[in-house]
């Protein structure tokens, strides 16, 4: 009943609010996690372990063909597998618009949908967008600077098209195209972005589900959203991201309302490397309690330097992975810390206890040192409870050949923005379900 509700008001929001240009304005996204009651994922017999364990599994693919793209030649086009991302967004296309539901994705760039007429398009609950019914529709010539930028792009006589593939070789083809992208912003009022560059696809297959319409990217890379938007909201973004238990959207914000500032802020540089869709940190070391593990980029990262980071930040990867050796580390100095008696291995995590009264008390704090910000984690980023009664360090170990990845349990409840004028990401401790 709660659902309906918000539903209708959603509707008549849009029915009845005006539309805003963005322009040099700020606004700000729900991003639904895709677990929650939000969520057409949502299944209601699902316990919350249940889902938990599915994110975990996700997370572990998305990280295989993450490090398998940024230690690559440049064959695969894209980090994620086609399977749902984390967080989703709702956008509308084209004048009038459709309504669709897109994956929020910092690990990708090229924002695509299925589209009119299909050569081959997997099946999803929504309508599929027929270009030839928006007035504000375009392809892009072969010239264009957006076309110029695509690593995939090719003629179709002077039409531009685009090919993407995934690491578990699902794929979008089409043309490259501009539209009007309308977000469903949290002040109620619609935003309205024209012309921005996006796929539309006519041959789209492989595990993609019904429920998702495609990807918005959030990425470093010339086309992502984020990118073909930077003077409209001065390259500015952020989210905040609330605890999986609670029963809330997250946000994202852009221009204005990214902003993030005041006491307690954390601000390091990022990186591009030879794949610029990724946001690189320099990460010096990590600490547990008073003990410092340093982090030798030439043995962790060894394509890396202290010009262009050694691990990668990324919203869509639920947990955090760490070289090996650094991890075990890790490991050893967080169990010496805590009297309580380790559990045995919970899959894939290697250090567990039993959740007793007053043991996240007992808790380190864990904080990583990258160049110019301290980031503290508290008890509720460093463990995770994986079944009732059992808490895990929810970090896992990688190979030491591919690198690191920064997730986002340990970016809950933390303010991230990424400005990238200055080429810099920031952190600023703070309750995400009250923003």
């Amino acid at each position: 009943m709660e659902s309906t509700k918000i539903l209708l008001l959603l509707i008549t929001l849009n029915i009845f609010c005006c539309c805003t240009e963005a322009e040099s304005l700020g606004f700000s996204v729900n991003l639904i996690h895709r677990d929650s009651m939000f969520s057409p994922y949502f299944n209601p017999s699902n316990t919350y372990y249940e889902n938990l364990r599915n994110s975990i599994r996700h997370a572990m693919a998305r990280s295989t063909h993450l490090f398998k793209l940024a230690s690559s030649s440049g064959t695969i086009e894209s980090p994620l597998t086609a399977f749902p991302g984390e967080y989703l967004m709702k956008i509308s296309v084209g004048t009038p618009s459709l309504d669709l539901l897109a994956v929020a994705d910092t690990g990708s760039d090229l924002a695509w949908t299925q589209c009119e007429p299909c050569v081959k398009c997997y099946k999803q609950d929504a309508p599929i967008f027929n270009p030839r019914n928006s007035s504000t529709y375009k392809n892009q010539p072969c010239q264009s600077n957006a076309c110029q930028s695509l690593s995939s792009a090719s003629c179709d006589g002077n039409k531009c098209t685009y090919q993407v593939s995934y690491g578990d070789n699902s794929f979008s083809n089409g043309d490259l195209s501009s539209e009007s992208f309308t977000f469903e912003s949290t002040s109620g009022t619609p935003v309205v972005l024209p012309n921005i560059s996006f796929g539309c696809g006519h041959s789209n297959g492989g595990k993609f589900e019904k429920n998702t319409n495609g990807i918005v990217g959030l990425g470093n890379g010339q086309l992502s959203i984020v990118n073909q938007l930077s003077d409209t909201i001065n390259g500015k973004f952020s989210y905040c991201l609330v605890p999986l238990s609670a029963n809330l959207t997250s946000k994202v914000n852009f221009g204005s309302n990214a902003v993030v500032s005041g006491t307690g802020v954390q601000t390091t540089p990022f990186y591009s490397q030879e794949h610029d869709t990724f946001y690189y940190l320099n990460l010096e070391s990590v600490s547990v309690g008073d003990a410092k593990i340093k982090f030798e980029t030439k043995k962790y990262a060894k394509k890396a330097s202290v010009d262009t980071g050694n691990i990668i930040i990324d919203s869509g990867t639920t947990i955090t992975f760490l070289p090996s050796d650094f991890y075990q580390q890790l490991e050893d100095k967080f169990r010496t810390s805590i009297s309580s008696k380790p559990l045995q291995t919970q899959g894939y995590f290697s250090l567990c206890y039993k959740k007793e009264e007053g043991i996240e008390e007992k808790v380190p704090t864990v904080t990583f040192h990258f160049s110019g910000a301290d980031v503290e984690l508290s008890a509720l980023n460093t463990l995770l409870e994986v079944e009732e009664g059992v808490i895990c360090l929810s970090m896992v170990p990688a190979s030491d050949e591919l690198g690191a990845i920064f997730g986002n349990l340990q970016q809950i409840n933390y303010l991230v923005g990424y400005d990238l004028v200055s080429n810099t990401v920031s952190f600023k401790k703070s309750d995400c379900t009250q923003l």
